[in-house]
């Protein structure tokens, strides 16, 4: 402010002189200034070179310019520097190659001398440990050590000297934040950086050889990881005979022929609609095919508050070229009442199906039948996914999403046969520690001293006067798990199986129930052949089938 007031004081005198001269001269202010442009520039020029304070800031603003002109131009020969020896590579939270350089840096061995980190229990990461990656039969939050953010780590690899940044943006509403990891390193060689890639993408294979990821879209209409799961083994699907080996056998037959689609012109996609009863094993089927064929899950739920048309083309073109949708139970969304077009009201149908599925109004996501099968099969939808839709009520559905192009192979699943009944139980009771030395279950096996004693639940003290049934409902029935049951061998486990099948009857009852039954009886399966008839007559009659 001083400086100011002291240019415009310098002014004063330097107009004020000005004029001095002019008078002294003969002449006026104006006559002089108005002797063309160059006089007046010229006398505008000497007034203020006359002026000390004008002069000490020209030069400090020449000085200033200098600065940053030197400082600008060392910042971008130091970028060029960095540039010509340095490789720098971006990895975004969203994309796949994220979770590999994570899992990749910790395997490093410079990485565990690193004194700051950040330390997360997030089972979708991988941990490296000095006994490997997660071992197969467990899968625990393990801690994992990520970098810290804003935080710069150096790491030397393959006797190169890098370096690891942590960035986190927020989003526009400031509520959300998006990381990404920023990878620097020196050297001149380009191909280093498809090095450590391929070597992180082969690391993060190795963590999931044993499991798979279960993604969700959450409201942003983005596939987040919901958890990682171990593979169900294929074998433990106990279906008809052949079904099973023929969904898998079509399902690659599918992922291996990407050039047959593509010389033929046909979109490179495949639909399997799954319907039938609750608890005959469809869900179940997918998740080992899953795993079978190292394909994740990405789970749609139709029914999600906000899902519209938009966002589910969205959901469904953001997909990888290889992996697993499963659409749920997709019957529920013509039970909100799903619409042809997006807005309009569906018209009353004249049959009963067709009524549960056209109440007027839109469902609470404003889906419609429209956008669920332009984001299927779509101009915009994408190539390679493999979609399984599941429903236990196939009437329910409009036939225009289960004609071939969207579903085209719809596979029905019935209630249990025999033969799945016989094939469950022998996978129940197929091995086991103990030896049998008798007919009868508590003397089959061997006592454990230090195990509790086995619970009985089912048959309640019975009053005096009381008939045999129990006087109420049992909650659960059966021996805990550390209870020992016999060991059987493969002739006694075939008849003790046949027995068990003969008294389930044909297409009755579920495998779910089936199951049900025989976790209550995992260590006597005597008593689980002797006990089946009396139980299918409850179930039966209590309408569980």
């Amino acid at each position: 402010m001083a400086s100011l007031q002291q240019v415009v004081e310098q002014l004063a005198l330097a107009a004020a002189s000005f004029n001095e001269t002019v008078a002294l001269n003969g002449t006026s202010p104006s006559n002089t200034l108005s002797g063309g442009p160059f006089k007046r520039l010229t006398a505008i020029t000497s007034m203020l070179a006359s002026t000390s304070a004008l002069r000490d800031w020209a030069f400090l603003l020449v000085i200033g310019s200098l600065f940053e002109v030197a400082r600008r131009g060392l910042s971008t020969f130091w970028t060029s520097l960095v540039d010509a020896f340095f490789i720098t590579a971006v990895f975004d939270e969203d994309d796949a190659s994220y979770q590999w350089i994570l899992a990749w840096l910790s395997k490093q061995p410079s990485w565990r001398n690193i004194r700051y980190v950040t330390v997360a229990t997030d089972t979708v990461r991988a941990v490296y440990s000095e006994e490997g990656y997660s071992r197969r039969g467990s899968i625990s939050k393990e801690p994992s050590y990520m970098p810290a953010e804003s935080h710069s780590y150096t790491l030397w690899y393959k006797s190169r000297w890098m370096t690891v940044t942590r960035v986190s943006v927020s989003n526009h509403g400031g509520w959300a934040s998006k990381d990404s990891l920023q990878l620097r390193v020196l050297s001149r060689r380009q191909g280093i950086l498809g090095t450590i890639i391929e070597e992180a993408k082969k690391d993060w294979l190795e963590t999931q050889k044993d499991s798979l990821t279960v993604w969700v879209s959450n409201s942003d209409n983005v596939w987040v990881p919901l958890a990682r799961q171990l593979k169900r083994p294929l074998s433990s699907i106990v279906l008809d005979p052949g079904v099973r080996e023929f969904l898998v056998k079509d399902v690659k037959d599918f992922l291996a022929s990407k050039a047959w689609y593509q010389e033929r012109g046909i979109p490179f996609r495949r639909g399997y609609l799954l319907y039938g009863v609750p608890g005959s094993g469809k869900t179940s089927v997918i998740q080992a095919i899953a795993g079978e064929l190292c394909l994740n899950v990405y789970v749609l739920a139709l029914s999600r508050s906000g899902l519209d048309d938009s966002s589910l083309a969205s959901l469904l073109s953001s997909l990888p070229e290889q992996c697993i949708v499963l659409m749920e139970d997709v019957d529920a969304a013509f039970y909100h009442g799903l619409s042809r077009e997006p807005g309009s009201p569906t018209a009353t149908s004249e049959t009963g199906a067709r009524d549960r599925r056209s109440s007027s109004g839109e469902s609470p996501g404003k889906l419609s039948l429209s956008g669920i099968l332009n984001a299927i099969d779509g101009i915009a939808a994408n190539e390679g996914r493999i979609l399984f839709a599941t429903t236990n009520k196939y009437d329910v559905l409009d036939p225009a999403l289960c004609r071939p192009g969207r579903m085209d192979l719809r596979l029905q699943f019935h209630h249990a046969s025999r033969y799945q009944a016989r094939e469950v139980f022998k996978r129940f009771f197929a091995s086991y520690p103990t030896e049998v030395t008798g007919k009868d279950d508590v003397a089959a096996a061997e006592p454990d001293v230090d195990a509790p004693p086995p619970l009985d639940l089912a048959s309640p003290a019975k009053s005096q006067g009381s008939s045999s049934e129990p006087s109420e409902k049992s909650l659960y029935s059966g021996l805990c798990h550390t209870s020992r049951a016999p060991k059987l061998s493969i002739h006694e486990l075939s008849a003790l199986a046949d027995q068990f099948a003969a008294g389930v009857p044909e297409r009755q009852i579920t495998m779910a129930a089936l199951q049900g039954y025989l976790m209550t009886h995992k260590a006597t399966p005597f008593k689980a052949v002797a006990d089946v008839s009396a139980w299918v007559e409850r179930e039966l009659a209590e309408g569980h089938h």
